[in-house]
């Protein structure tokens, strides 16, 4: 990546920009509730039912690209302390 630094917003923007956009319809029939994470770069992207798993192959695939982490079907990726909030049409 070139030396551009994008804010945590602008990186949420982007990431559910190209999600929404693109991977939306295709992955959540078969895949709600998997980790995926986004290379807002290229939109390559990892998934899996552990975060880490995902987010390490990631890592290893892009090392100094930046990402975007979902949880294909929800709201919020993570939760503290309350229940995940699926999204239904």
């Amino acid at each position: 990546m070139a030396n551009v630094t994008l804010s945590p917003e602008e990186i949420g923007r982007r990431g559910q920009e190209y999600y929404d956009r693109f991977l939306r319809d295709k992955l959540e029939a078969e895949h709600t509730g998997k980790y995926l994470v986004l290379n807002i770069e290229t939109g390559e992207y990892e998934m899996d039912r552990d975060e880490r798993i995902a987010f390490e192959r990631a890592r290893t695939r892009w090392p100094s690209n930046v990402v975007y982490i979902l949880r294909v079907g929800y709201r919020t990726a993570a939760r503290l302390g309350a229940r995940h909030t699926r999204i239904r049409p």
